[in-house]
């Protein structure tokens, strides 16, 4: 059976993303104190009195607005609510119930759900605040006093919790998941595909440059295997980031990037490959990962013969760096290609994590001396004595040989290239690693 889990919501700015932080012993939620920040459901995965449990962060609930993002924000809200086993209200004890509150409560009566009420920034300790009292008014129960900050009363909060959680059943051991952050610019379509390789509407699209903020985490489960979805903040240029919360933003997707397991480098088919598209394919080349350049928007580009093609050999060029990496061509708006995504993605994880014995790798070592001789310089040759595996994702190599100096990149390529031909590694990076001979290990 699923995981518990626990929908943290409220009217914006009481305090939601800092009891999130506070519950699942890590800062993975933005906090600030602009109102709205998070925008997208928020999952993370926390343990109380021996039960793992799931919880959600969602974005502050403004009961009636006519701001588009509000709007927005309201709807992924609901979304947590409608899957929550449990579903903690998060008030503020400073401002006292407010018309927001009632709103918002009365629309968790009607959900039907198990809801637990916290009333946050109840920093002091000892005596009892008489302004808790107050939230009695809101009739859903008692109220606990808690202090995101501190800490304070979030062991009541998460018994509470406790109390609602389905009788626990032994789970079948799952395999473990592939992590898959999709990276790129702002508005190349990010969300729209995570919304369609889902098939529901998860995370939120808008037009709006700079909608998702926050690296949001989507576990998904379908007949080619167990998956956990990133979909991270669009990265801008260094001079384009001048809002605080957005310079966090482009954090989290580096972030995001270092525990994916396979990066989908999204590109806008109408411009082609951009200095920034460049930049984001460095990150994650750079961090090693598995990778596949997805060029979406397709449906958009007027095509003739041999367009696709010619595309092709234009983002490999431009990418060249990435010339291992498959390229896919879909559109996340009428979902052309989008399945095929998840048998490339299982490819290139495979790939990234290949071993292959010290015996077959001198085997191809000795045949690619054969076919080229390792270089000289001034009538010193180049000695390869042996070559073996060190490391997965990506697969890692060591050579030693006589000279780091004779060893020149060129050969190294050719190496690389040899290496990649007999055993495929598609879709990632390798690593070589050249030791001489007197190298401390």
């Amino acid at each position: 059976m699923p995981r518990p889990l626990v929908a943290i919501v409220g009217r914006p700015n009481v305090g939601k993303s800092m009891l999130f932080n506070k519950l699942v012993g890590q800062r993975l939620s933005i906090v600030e104190d602009t109102p709205g920040v998070t925008r997208d459901r928020l999952y993370a995965s926390s343990e109380w009195r021996g039960r793992t449990f799931d919880i959600v962060d969602t974005g502050g609930i403004e009961p009636s607005t006519d701001s588009e993002i509000l709007l927005f924000m309201r709807e992924q809200a609901q979304i947590a609510i409608d899957a929550a086993t449990v579903i903690v209200l998060v008030t503020d004890i400073r401002t006292g119930v407010t018309a927001a509150d009632e709103d918002v409560a009365a629309m968790l009566l009607r959900s039907r759900k198990p809801v637990v009420l916290a009333v946050n920034k109840a920093d002091s300790t000892g005596i009892t605040d008489p302004a808790l009292y107050e939230f009695y008014s809101l009739g859903l129960g008692d109220p606990i006093a808690v202090s995101a900050i501190h800490g304070h009363g979030t062991g009541d909060l998460l018994d509470a919790c406790f109390e609602h959680f389905p009788p626990e059943e032994e789970d079948d051991d799952l395999e473990e998941a592939i992590h898959v952050a999709v990276i790129g610019k702002p508005n190349v379509g990010k969300s729209s595909l995570i919304n369609r390789m889902l098939g529901e509407k998860r995370v939120i699209v808008s037009d709006i440059a700079g909608t998702t903020r926050d690296a949001v985490d989507t576990p998904f489960e379908n007949e080619t295997g167990h998956y956990v979805f990133i979909d991270t903040a669009g990265i801008r240029r260094k001079s384009k980031v001048e809002e605080r919360v957005e310079k966090f933003s482009v954090m989290r997707a580096q972030l995001a990037i270092e525990r994916a397991d396979v990066c989908l480098i999204l590109i806008d088919g109408r411009d082609g490959v951009t200095d920034q598209d460049t930049k984001i394919a460095g990150l994650a080349h750079e961090a090693g990962k598995a990778c596949i350049i997805v060029v979406n928007k397709w449906d958009l580009v007027e095509k003739e013969t041999g367009t696709l093609e010619a595309m092709r050999k234009d983002v490999l060029r431009d990418l060249s760096f990435m010339s291992y990496a498959p390229v896919v061509f879909i559109s996340a708006l009428t979902g052309q290609r989008t399945e095929r995504l998840f048998e490339q993605i299982n490819q290139v994880y495979e790939q990234s994590r290949m071993r292959i014995s010290t015996g077959q790798l001198n085997n191809v070592l000795a045949d690619a001396q054969m076919r080229v001789q390792p270089p000289t310089d001034k009538g010193r040759r180049l000695k390869i004595y042996y070559m073996t595996q060190t490391g997965i994702q990506p697969p890692c190599f060591v050579i030693f040989c006589n000279s780091r100096e004779l060893f020149h990149f060129s050969y190294q390529r050719y190496l690389e290239n040899q290496i990649r031909s007999v055993f495929g590694l598609t879709g990632t990076p390798v690593r070589l690693v050249i030791r001489q001979k007197g190298d401390q290990e």
